[in-house]
């Protein structure tokens, strides 16, 4: 075969309450000029996390790569409706689905970490997870190209000037 299937990942990305949670996403931030936090983003996400794992030869489970780039952002309805951190909710969010699509309870709180630490550098943890989440995510945003960069409130030491891998 080209490539190995991740079952529990293709669970998640059929999972209702996932679904539910990215089309809210994807509806919120129809109009939203900046960076969007859509399935392109997730798997972008995943896709750089794959790279440096194999680059830094880490050796970690692709699944639980993808199921953490995949999950990190669906919190992001919540922060929209309710004000609440979408790294918060997207746990809250998270949690149950990783359940009903197989993950054990170790891999469970590994990405749940991971998922609520995304913000900083250090991705929550110590966790490698958790490092390539954070990573990952900064590095996915194509700022040099983006046409609303001019109003973009990320301060400009942290904008992507050029295209790093």
């Amino acid at each position: 075969p080209d490539g190995e299937v991740m079952e529990r990942v293709d669970r998640i990305l059929a999972h209702p309450g996932f679904r539910r949670a990215l089309e809210e996403v994807e509806r919120l931030e129809v109009d939203r000029m900046f960076c969007r936090h859509g399935l392109e983003h997730l798997l972008s996400v995943a896709r750089l996390m794959r790279i440096f794992n194999l680059e830094e030869g880490l050796g970690l489970d692709p699944e639980r790569l993808y199921a953490a780039a995949l999950l990190h952002d669906i919190g992001r309805g919540e922060q929209y409706a309710h004000g609440i951190p979408h790294e918060e909710a997207g746990v809250g969010l998270a949690g149950p689905i990783l359940t009903d699509c197989g993950f054990t309870a170790q891999e469970r709180d590994e990405i749940l970490t991971a998922i609520g630490g995304h913000r900083s550098r250090t991705g929550g943890s110590p966790s490698e997870l958790g490092r390539l989440l954070y990573r990952a995510d900064k590095q996915s945003r194509p700022c040099f190209a983006c046409p609303a960069s001019e109003q973009c409130n990320w301060p400009e030491e942290k904008k992507n000037h050029s295209l790093e891998y």
